[in-house]
């Protein structure tokens, strides 16, 4: 709205996002209850309000965080894995979650790693962002 009020043209890719945000890959019938660290040492955690977590929301995901005062949230990891979420999303940043670093720390519980530049930045990567995360969710899932 701000670039139209200055007379730039509203961009394409602004367009593209919310169609595939309108047309959203099917959701799972039971949506898994997630902890979303997006830092660790200390642990940090997806809580309210959150640009992040309002994306999950939409794909089907119930962030466990979601209702908790702060935004993030500093959680020591025994009290993540007492909460027996079933899946664990695990962003490539701002912490660079791998394959190797982060799931080990949730042994039993799915791990889904997904691309922090689709879940967490506005702009034209919201146009491919549900069918990329949907799909990385749901191989994990």
């Amino acid at each position: 709205m701000l670039g139209t009020a200055c007379g730039l043209p509203r961009p394409g890719w602004l367009d593209q996002a919310e169609r595939a945000w309108r047309e959203l890959p099917p959701r799972p019938p039971a949506p898994p209850r997630a902890v979303v660290p997006i830092w660790r040492r200390p642990w940090m955690v997806l809580g309210r309000d959150t640009f992040a977590g309002d994306l999950l929301h939409r794909l089907g995901v119930q962030q466990l965080h979601a209702d908790h005062p702060e935004r993030y949230p500093a959680l020591p990891l025994p009290q993540l894995l007492g909460e027996a979420p079933d899946l664990v999303v695990l962003p490539d940043e701002p912490y660079r979650f791998t394959a190797t670093d982060g799931p080990e720390c949730f042994p039993g519980i799915p791990a889904a790693l997904v691309s922090g530049r689709h879940l967490t930045w506005y702009g034209p990567s919201l146009a491919e962002a549900p069918a990329l995360l949907a799909a990385q969710l749901r191989d994990t899932v």
